[in-house]
């Protein structure tokens, strides 16, 4: 088996350290990939635009926002990306978007709430720009704000030449003041895995503060750990945030320095675990700069409680059903559901994605929620919701979803990772075909063995279910252990160990060090890249 070589820098390992994270976060650094997988490479195709991070030639960082327009963002080559053109004269970026620079992109729907990174070095391309990927990694959907997406017609008018000033006005204020999104873009250019980042940030309205017209504040919630924004910011505290105007297409485009607070109670959001002090150096607005507007997405749709039930020590199902009747709509077995909760105390709805962990029917969800000591929403959920009460929930989404067709599947789980695998055999179970399907499960013991017996029913249903459960560290009380159950840790050899074939699907839910772990391993025996794939919701307290 090939060494592991961490994909992060010195200043995100040492971001990780300062937050008591590096240990789970190092196995993680194995979903960051020197190429994008095909489920990527399709996402970037479709986008209309991709957020772009760099730097000008003084070496200040900006974000700025490529529009795509007619043309397709191919990818020929799982380590070449084709973008269409460069940005506008008058965008503080253009000089960096070009052939020899480094840049960091983000392609992300706000309508499904998806999104994946790529990084890498730009090269001149036939009509175009190429980029040679260094980097590529997928992101939670935490924080984002759903809108949809519109295409205007090119005005005949140019817009309002770009306002340049060193400070914001008052109509800049306000508008930061409102938003809800912010893109950031930063770069680290010293050492190994260096280059640029673009990622994003979203909250309620108001979430970034602006103490003066020179100054924002920036709450910097839980996420998935890697620390590429703060890490490359302790490298380097020059930093480019976009905010957009999604009504109109204009763009507000800031360039300055940072400071990390790993104190986050010093922050007016409750949620926040540390903030980000930018120092404005440079503003840049402009007008309509893009043909794009954005609007709200879908109205969340108010659902009520119709059962909890204790599934085991800390984790409780939830079925849900339309608050005004109706139907619900349908949703892929794997995908989560975008919840909204009022939480006593907070100013603004708390967000959050729960896997769907019941059958497919129009009528009622179920989600089964694991009780977070620090997490405001599932401390709420557990602690103080009950039948009859109301909460508000959005469109399912999410791209871990049970494959089509009838190639077999190893499903392969960890605690409460077990709530998607269980939708996907509840569907196999009712489709009653012949399709092969092992689902692995690990626990540490019987007392936290949720959904048991349901899972056990579903098999019997389908013969061509096969379960294998995992204790890690039994109790007394549970041994001997059940037939078809082992103890230790569940590892690559045990998902291969049943030879289900090169067409099987290999699927991770859980932790990230575990499905970091078995990813790994299943690529040492020769399991192609995609044919395992993995949810990670980076935070869902």
């Amino acid at each position: 088996m090939t060494a592991f070589q961490s994909p992060f820098h010195t200043g995100e390992i040492a971001a990780q350290r300062k937050a008591g994270v590096a240990r789970e976060t190092a196995t993680a650094g194995r979903f960051i990939r020197d190429h994008m997988p095909d489920q990527h490479r399709s996402f970037f195709a479709d986008l209309p635009f991709m957020v772009v991070a760099g730097a000008d030639r003084t070496g200040r960082r900006w974000a700025s926002i490529l529009e795509i327009g007619e043309e397709v963002i191919a990818s020929p080559d799982p380590r070449i990306l084709c973008l269409p053109g460069g940005l506008p004269s008058d965008d503080p970026l253009a000089e960096g978007v070009v052939p020899g620079a480094e840049v960091g992109l983000l392609g992300i729907e706000l309508a499904t709430r998806r999104r994946n990174r790529v990084n890498g070095r730009l090269r001149g391309g036939d009509g175009g720009l190429l980029l040679e990927v260094a980097q590529s990694f997928g992101n939670c959907p935490q924080y984002i704000r759903q809108k949809e997406v519109l295409r205007t017609a090119r005005a005949e008018v140019p817009p309002a030449a770009a306002r340049v000033a060193d400070r914001l006005s008052r109509s800049q204020v306000r508008w930061i003041r409102d938003a809800d999104t912010l893109f950031i873009g930063t770069g680290a250019d010293q050492g190994p895995n260096r280059g640029f980042d673009a990622s994003h940030r979203g909250g309620a309205p108001g979430f970034v503060d602006v103490d003066r017209p020179d100054r924002l504040r920036i709450p910097d919630y839980a996420g998935n750990n890697y620390f590429n924004t703060i890490g490359n910011l302790l490298c380097d505290p020059r930093v480019g945030l976009l905010f957009v105007d999604f009504e109109t297409g204009g763009l507000l485009h800031l360039t300055g320095r940072a400071e990390i607070r790993w104190n986050g109670e010093n922050s007016s959001d409750p949620q926040a675990r540390r903030e980000v002090i930018v120092v404005i150096e440079k503003v840049v607005e402009r007008p309509a700069a893009l043909t794009l507007r954005w609007r709200r997405a879908d109205r969340a749709r108010r659902l009520r409680i119709t059962d909890k039930r204790r599934e085991s020590v800390g984790i409780t199902s939830f079925h849900l059903v339309p608050a005004d009747g109706g139907s619900l709509l349908p949703f892929v077995p794997g995908q989560h559901l975008p919840v909204s909760l009022t939480v006593p105390g907070h100013p603004h709805p708390i967000e959050r994605n729960y896997s769907l962990s019941g059958p497919v029917c129009d009528t009622t969800y179920r989600i089964t929620v694991k009780r977070e000591a620090m997490g405001i929403a599932s401390r709420f959920l557990h602690d103080h919701l009950t039948a009859g009460d109301v909460i508000e929930a959005r469109a399912p989404s999410g791209d871990f979803r049970l494959p089509g067709g009838d190639t077999p599947l190893v499903l392969a789980s960890a605690g409460v990772g077990v709530t998607p695998m269980l939708a996907m055999l509840h569907a196999v179970a009712a489709a009653r075909s012949p399709r092969r399907v092992w689902f692995f499960h690990g626990i540490r013991n019987g007392a936290e063995h949720v959904f048991r017996e349901e899972a056990r029913a579903l098999a019997r249903r389908a013969e061509a279910i096969s379960l294998h459960t995992f204790y890690s560290a039994p109790l007394p009380e549970d041994l001997p252990l059940p037939q078809g159950a082992l103890r230790g840790r569940m590892t690559a050899a045990d998902l291969v160990a049943p030879k289900p074939g090169p067409d099987a699907d290999y699927l991770l839910c859980g932790p990230v060090p575990f499905m970091a772990e078995l990813a790994q391993g299943l690529a040492a025996y020769g399991v192609a890249a995609d044919r395992i794939h993995w949810e990670d919701f980076g935070s869902a307290s």
